[in-house]
């Protein structure tokens, strides 16, 4: 009972955070001058990676201002300023902002650990190096699948299905008494891993629900309070 009200919580969260106006899946963009790919939103945050002029970058989403975007590139992942990448957008060559149609994302510490932890300077954490960012689901990473989301004024959800047929659908969300999330991961062989998670003024509660490919099961729940 207490899983099954977890993963009605996130389903909910799943069906009111996503607003009308979808944005697109990630985009290719090019490099306008040798510019830094760094670990966060800002100039004070680690260097990545140059990229240079004329590269192919993929980008996943921009902040709400369009001034820093979420991208990858030569295996690295991290931020690039937007006015050093330009997209094509109806035949015409522009700068990646609000008419290229990019979801809308923010810089999070789960972003920081997902993608750091083994660079050197990862335990300083990203608040050393700028204002410290919300807790948050990380943006999923790019393994040559394709997929989609949508953002609406309290969060995003998406979809993503990876080259060998398998799935990967959550969503995140934030409200006046807290912040909730779930999702669902499933195998090309059938296998499937569930979860859900919610956070508010008196702590937070999660869980997960793993099916094997055989029909086997493992579920586990916890909370911690304050």
């Amino acid at each position: 009972m207490f899983m099954r009200n977890i993963l009605r919580a996130a389903a909910l969260v799943a069906a009111v955070i996503v607003a009308p106006g979808a944005a697109s899946a990630a985009a290719s963009a090019v490099a306008t001058a040798d510019v830094n790919m760094r670990a966060g939103p800002g100039t004070g945050y680690p260097v990545i990676r140059t990229v240079p002029r004329g590269a192919p970058v993929t980008t996943y989403g921009c902040l709400a201002d369009y001034s820093w975007c979420d991208t990858s590139y030569a295996g690295g992942r991290g931020w690039v300023s937007a006015h050093y990448l330009n997209t094509v957008v109806s035949g015409t060559t522009v700068v990646v902002g609000p008419r290229v149609g990019l979801p809308i994302v923010v810089f999070n510490t789960a972003y920081w650990d997902r993608y750091y932890t083994s660079y050197g300077w990862y335990h300083y954490g990203p608040g050393h190096y700028g204002p410290p960012p919300p807790h948050g689901p990380p943006p999923p990473p790019h393994h040559g699948g394709n997929g989609h989301g949508q953002c609406g004024p309290r969060g995003c959800a998406g979809t993503v299905t990876g080259p060998h047929g398998g799935t990967a659908s959550g969503a995140h969300g934030c409200g006046p008494r807290g912040c909730a999330g779930g999702g669902r991961v499933t195998g090309p062989n059938g296998g499937s891993v569930t979860g859900g998670h919610a956070c508010g003024p008196r702590g937070c509660v999660g869980g997960h629900r793993i099916v094997g490919p055989n029909g086997g099961t493992r579920t586990r729940v916890g909370g911690v309070r304050w």
